[in-house]
């Protein structure tokens, strides 16, 4: 066992269950919340200023953080430049129920950046809108842009799989290095969800058509946020990402061989992967990620696919996760 370095895993403890709350014990009163801030009545003359109009201002709830209720051109908006990248049918789908119902009930969040304004959250209904040629949009718009980053975490529009929400989490990762990069990724951890997106992020990146679903309890077990700045963060994750490459290269190369004697299935390379994967039979423990995907690279070099039987491979069973057409 390999001794522990930065961003290597370590064993997670089991969070306690959430304790139900007294009812109506927390957050603002319906008056406190009517209370418009001097923050949200900035925020509003801004909007007038950039073409917009104020049309109500309240504080959050929970938080008691100032919102403006606004209609904002639409040429002035655009996504936040980390998230996942349109899905072309889900705003051709989102366009025709809007049109056939007649309405925008979903307003976008949005903060100013730059003269512009950010949506982290309605990519989709923005494209949708857009389609249509419309002149406006309704928004919340929150003065404070930096939680632009967090709101990703809250986005429930269309479910990420994956590689999309990997590639979300490298595009704020290297935004932040630009603006932040001697801050720490643990600082992060909480934006950035689970370590694991960064790595996947930089290797989807490098390899748009990766597998990482059949290489994803491998490396959610071995990676942790790392105690270093992530200007520097950023190169360990790519080096990261093409050893974990270097792995699915070997792999690809036993898929193969096992495809040209014959065997047909979807699970041909979950089923190198977990032949190689020492870890399932250890259950506690850290890890260090560059020597346990060596190890694992090594293995899989070492595998003679005329030992391969049918039944070995049937034996997966279950759903493969992200495909390799991905």
């Amino acid at each position: 066992m390999a001794a522990k370095t930065p961003g290597a895993a370590s064993t997670r403890k089991r969070k306690p269950p959430r304790k139900r709350q007294a009812a109506s014990s927390k957050g603002l009163t319906v008056a406190e919340m009517a209370d418009a801030t001097a923050d949200a009545r900035r925020m509003g003359e801004t909007i007038k200023a950039d073409g917009g109009e104020v049309l109500g201002m309240y504080r959050d709830p929970l938080g008691g953080h100032s919102v403006v209720l606004a209609a904002l051109p639409i040429d002035r908006i655009e996504p936040t430049p980390y998230q996942r990248d349109r899905s072309d049918a889900h705003v051709k789908k989102l366009a025709n129920a809007m049109e056939r119902i007649g309405r925008f009930l979903d307003p976008l969040i949005a903060v100013r950046k730059d003269g512009r304004y950010w949506t982290p959250n309605g990519s989709h209904r923005l494209g949708a809108m857009t389609l249509m040629g419309m002149k406006s949009i309704t928004a919340l718009v929150l003065p404070e842009e930096e939680v632009a980053l967090q709101i990703l975490a809250l986005n429930t529009e269309k479910a990420h799989n994956l590689k999309e929400r990997s590639l979300e989490v490298i595009r704020m990762y290297r935004g932040l290095v630009g603006a932040r990069g001697g801050d720490k990724e643990t600082d992060f951890a909480a934006i950035f969800d689970e370590p694991q997106f960064i790595t996947f992020g930089a290797t989807y990146e490098k390899r748009p058509r990766f597998s990482g679903g059949a290489y994803s309890s491998i490396v959610k077990r071995l990676e942790s946020f790392a105690d270093v700045a992530i200007n520097r963060g950023l190169r360990l994750r790519e080096a990261r990402a093409d050893r974990l490459l270097a792995l699915d290269d070997e792999v690809a190369k036993v898929v193969e061989a096992l495809k040209s004697r014959g065997f047909v299935s979807p699970y041909l390379k979950y089923y190198v992967v977990a032949r190689v994967n020492f870890l399932r039979f250890k259950k506690d423990g850290t890890f260090e990620f560059d020597d346990t995907i060596e190890k694992l690279t090594a293995s899989a070099r070492k595998i003679d696919v005329a030992k391969v039987r049918k039944e070995d491979i049937t034996r997966m069973g279950g759903a493969p996760g992200d495909t390799e057409e991905e």
